[in-house]
């Protein structure tokens, strides 16, 4: 029996033309599909490979959405459990997570304990949200010299971002946009954000100017501040 592969497939942030060959080619290939559970009811990568997980086995691993370690750890340990099962049986599985696999994704907690019993396991990389918003707004995310930092704004931790002399991209940033917008007004920032919300999903929000947002945007918020001047 040949060894079979975990892969972990990155299938862009929203929009289905953005999966890329690769990863559309590991997905139609693999016989089980691990498909990231945060048990809201909506499973966002599956929406967006559509008719792709047709006729494979799924695995629904779930992932929630807390800071409790040890319920984040008994979760990722179940899900490896599960694809290590599929794995056993010599079939190939494709993890299908959001944007890239390598940044700040589910997928990787899971890579670790896959290849730490001595499966084999790839990264397919896929577009990430960032890079979408930057290219929806129209704007670079950086030129010449100028340095890019990128902030897990769903953490709650900014403060000490916004000396840093970079431009700054803040993600997952629905539940904290309030307090985002807040501390960049405060630090006179404000008018060098722009927003972009669910890019390339249904109920897409972009934003140039971040201080005219109203309402809330969702969980998919990526908020851009350029700091340095444009060429």
């Amino acid at each position: 029996m040949k060894q079979a592969t975990l892969y972990g497939v990155g299938v862009g942030p929203g929009d289905p033309e953005l999966i890329t060959r690769k990863a559309e080619r590991v997905i139609r290939a693999a016989a089980v599909l691990a498909v990231p559970d945060k048990g809201r009811g909506r499973q966002t990568a599956l929406d967006i490979i559509g008719t792709l997980a047709e006729g494979k086995i799924r695995l629904d691993c779930s992932t929630p959405m807390v800071r409790d370690q040890a319920v984040l750890d008994a979760a990722y340990d179940a899900a490896a459990d599960a694809i290590c099962a599929q794995l056993d049986q010599g079939r190939d599985v494709a993890f299908i997570t959001l944007g890239d696999p390598t940044v700040y994704s589910t997928y990787l907690y899971v890579h670790r304990r896959v290849t730490a019993r001595g499966y084999r396991a790839e990264i397919i990389p896929g577009v990430p949200s960032f890079c979408a918003a930057a290219a929806r707004l129209g704007q670079p995310l950086c030129e010449k010299s100028q340095r890019l930092l990128i902030v897990p704004a769903s953490h709650g931790d900014m403060e000490d971002c916004l000396g840093v002399d970079a431009n700054l991209v803040f993600m997952k940033a629905g539940r904290e946009i309030g307090a985002l917008k807040d501390t960049l007004a405060a630090h006179g920032l404000l008018e060098r954000a722009s927003l972009v919300a669910n890019c390339g999903m249904e109920g897409e929000l972009v934003c140039p100017r971040f201080a005219e947002l109203e309402e809330g945007s969702g969980y998919f918020s990526v908020v851009l501040v350029k700091k340095g001047e444009e060429a």
